[in-house]
């Protein structure tokens, strides 16, 4: 017998064992690869020099540290709802929040501000007023999802019509769009 220049190798046959391997460090990389997958990939061209890190997620903005654009004279500040979400699409969320002057008897208008924080601000800052208290308006139904603030508005058919009583109801909804807030209506309105 004429023995080969090459010795015969102890895995040229297979074993289940060597299928059993085989198919672990299959499903090992398989694994591997779903879990590591690199960043979506987009059409803008990054500068070399100055290439930007994503934006880090942070919590929503305090209210309670704003200083909001509403003169309550010797009465307290109410902040009277916030929800806090992603509007204008950057990765860090804004806060909305509903505020009016606290009030002794009847129902104050309410104000309806978004508010951002950077990461260098020691406090949270009004961006946009979404609703003004001088038009009298009281907000219920308030939210704010997928990237837009819904809310309904009780408000007055003219100035005659008392404080208590409002007549009117509108259904109003706010989204960041060609960099402002742009309000539709998703209802119609509604006399009461």
């Amino acid at each position: 017998m004429q023995q080969s220049a090459v010795p015969e190798l102890a895995h040229a046959t297979t074993r289940p064992i060597h299928w059993v391997a085989t198919a672990t460090a299959l499903a090992g990389v398989t694994a591997l690869s779903a879990v590591l997958q690199p960043g979506h990939a987009t059409a803008a061209q990054t500068s070399h020099t100055a290439a930007k890190a994503a934006p880090v997620t942070a919590p929503a903005p305090d209210p309670a540290k704003a200083a909001f654009p509403l003169d309550c004279g010797p009465d307290k500040l109410v902040v009277a709802k916030k929800a806090g979400g992603d509007l204008d699409g950057d990765g860090r969320p804004e806060t909305t929040a509903v505020v009016h002057c606290e009030s002794g008897m009847g129902t104050p208008p309410d104000g309806v501000y978004v508010l951002t924080q950077g990461a260098g601000d020691s406090r949270p800052r009004v961006v946009a007023t979404l609703v003004n208290p001088k038009d009298r308006d009281t907000v219920t139904d308030f939210t704010v999802a997928d990237g837009a603030v819904t809310a309904t508005l009780l408000g007055y058919s003219s100035s005659e019509v008392p404080s208590c009583c409002p007549d009117v109801t509108e259904h109003a909804k706010w989204q960041w769009k060609n960099g402002v807030f742009e309000r539709s209506t998703p209802a119609p309105t509604e006399r009461v």
